[in-house]
């Protein structure tokens, strides 16, 4: 009880603006009213959905229904913040959560996984389809591509149907998709399967993020999502391992067979293990609406707008950025591997390269038991200093490893590689090292999307891996052609320069992220309380047409007199 109170504190600390003060006062006074257990159904998605918000509600009648957790629950909030009762993470005992963390973390290694395992076939799948190897890299960057754009649709539809059918729709559709690609004839159904394979794999990240803040407090989700991102960040480092092994024995068709068996163990485990999980979903407003109005709502509910319209906090585009250094970063190393190591240090088979891969996939496996409970502990350090919960304070945990650690070793590794110093050793430890060090990065990043507006994490995180992805799906596109022309070396300086304006947007999210953060939710405030008296007017004014009463001056009686006829 006390951690939640705290969070809703700085959440909701008074602005020095008296207007916005007096705004906040009123709006708040106004939702007890009218529902003092009723939660937002989504935020603010732009000048020209609030009007259509607003018309909306006069056209729907409310009915009561039994399916929601909290009650009915208005249409259209006036603040980021929805407040989930303590008592509500403890819903599910300490083993169940765990078995669902495990199960997620498996479940989102799948497509980060498949964005990699290809990568050691290229040659051979090239070959197959009677191609390049540039066009099947051009598949591996559309497949990020998708990766990115995804989010902006999971992300709404888990927070109106819930976290289990939005997780077994899509590991369903994982599995066959998988089959058919590993089924292909051509390589145009390669591309299309290839595609639509992440674009529903991605589900597995937003869910699982946001799992974990439907079951822990925000004091325990550093550990685990430490735990969590393990599993998104060793499929990428493991994929090519994997793959290389699997063509220097067999068809490169084995990868996506592998594929296809994880897949179905996956989504099997969420069919018998994962319940629901969220605080409420938003479809359970919509109990008793008409056919036509219920479309209509569930339409503005999945809008993708409301995704994008997120980055209007600059914070949650600053931590974006943040985000996709260390994507860049991840894909602008991993992709070239075998192009750019093996001439270097004269190996000739696919596993010979692919070993490699396995030295930042340990530095994620190491990092999983430190970085997240790291990130847990300088929050609670900053708890105990303020007395209150800030989730900006969450970022600081990353910025020694974002700003330092991880520039280090990628410049070192770029300029030894490309000086051809310090041999093979030294390669290997860099790249453990920068592994181990995003796993502190990470867990910070995530968990503050989760943090920062309470109860709406899936969208929240959903537009965080949206931008991550788009710029892993740009280092993989660039990054072949780029060190072909300027070295290995430089192009090391670019990812740096990149990690060192991620750690200048984390810095500047800590120190203006709280202030920015109220600043638009008061401006949202107000323009809510000037619809809601337009609307009250309008009703007013539609009340006195119907009763053929005028808005003059009331008679002796105090009752306003009828217009003449």
């Amino acid at each position: 009880m006390p951690e939640r109170s705290m969070t809703a504190k700085s959440s909701q600390e008074p602005l020095r603006d008296e207007k916005a003060e007096e705004a906040a006062r009123k709006s708040i006074s106004n939702s007890s009213h009218d529902n003092r257990s009723s939660y937002d159904m989504h935020s603010f998605s732009g000048d020209d959905d609030d009007s259509e918000h607003v018309e909306q509600e006069e056209s729907l009648d409310r009915c009561p229904t039994r399916c929601s957790a909290v009650g009915d629950a208005p249409i259209q909030p006036i603040s980021s913040i929805i407040e989930i009762p303590d008592e509500f993470y403890d819903s599910l005992p300490k083993h169940r959560k765990i078995i669902i963390i495990i199960l997620m973390s498996f479940s989102a290694f799948l497509s980060p996984f498949s964005s990699t395992t290809v990568l050691a076939a290229t040659p051979e799948v090239a070959a197959e389809y009677h191609t390049t190897g540039s066009i099947v890299n051009l598949v591996n960057a559309l497949y990020l591509l998708f990766m990115g754009l995804s989010p902006i649709f999971w992300g709404p539809l888990s927070q109106v149907y819930g976290r289990r059918p939005t997780s077994l729709t899509t590991g369903a559709g994982f599995v066959l998709t998988s089959i058919a690609t590993a089924l292909a004839p051509n390589l145009g159904a390669f591309f299309f399967f290839r595609l639509l394979t992440a674009f529903l794999g991605t589900s597995f990240l937003l869910n699982g993020s946001a799992v974990i803040s439907d079951i822990y407090r925000s004091t325990e989700r550093g550990k685990a999502t430490g735990f969590f991102l393990s599993g998104t960040l060793i499929g990428p480092a493991f994929g090519p391992f994997f793959g290389g092994l699997i063509v220097t024995y067999t068809s490169w068709r084995v990868i996506f067979w592998l594929q296809t068996g994880l897949a179905t163990f996956a989504a099997a485990g969420v069919y018998f293990l994962m319940p629901e999980t969220i605080f409420h979903k938003k479809i359970d407003d919509l109990e008793g609406y008409s056919g036509r109005e219920k479309g209509r709502a569930l339409l503005s509910l999945l809008n993708p707008w409301k995704i994008i319209k997120l980055f209007e906090y600059p914070s949650f585009l600053l931590t974006g950025l943040a985000s996709s250094s260390l994507v860049w970063n991840m894909y602008s190393i991993l992709t070239p591997i075998r192009y750019v190591l093996n001439p270097r240090y004269h190996l000739t088979s696919p596993l010979e390269g692919g070993l490699f891969y396995l030295a930042p996939g340990f530095g994620y496996i190491a990092g999983t038991f430190v970085g997240g409970r790291y990130a847990d502990y300088i929050v609670k350090l900053y708890l105990r200093r303020r007395g209150v919960l800030i989730p900006e304070d969450r970022l600081y945990s990353g910025l020694p490893f974002l700003g330092i650690v991880i520039p280090g070793c990628v410049i070192i590794y770029g300029w030894c590689v490309e000086k051809n110093v310090g041999g093979i050793p030294l390669t290997v430890i860099v790249l453990f090292l920068q592994g181990f060090a995003q796993l502190f990065c990470f867990p910070s990043l995530n968990t503050y999307c989760l943090d920062v507006m309470s109860g709406r994490g899936a969208e929240v995180i959903a537009g965080n891996y949206a931008v991550r992805y788009l710029f892993g799906c740009l280092a993989t596109a660039v990054v072949l052609p780029a060190i072909e022309t300027i070295g290995v070396g430089w192009f090391s300086t670019i990812s740096t320069v990149f990690l060192l304006g991620g750690t200048l947007c984390t810095y500047l999210s800590i120190i203006y992220g709280k202030q920015w953060r109220d600043t638009i939710d008061a401006k949202h405030k107000i323009k809510k309380l000037g619809e809601l008296e337009k609307k009250n007017k309008k009703k007013d004014k539609n009340h006195r047409d119907l009763h053929g009463l005028t808005p003059g001056a009331p008679n002796q009686n105090g009752i306003a007199k009828r217009s003449e006829v």
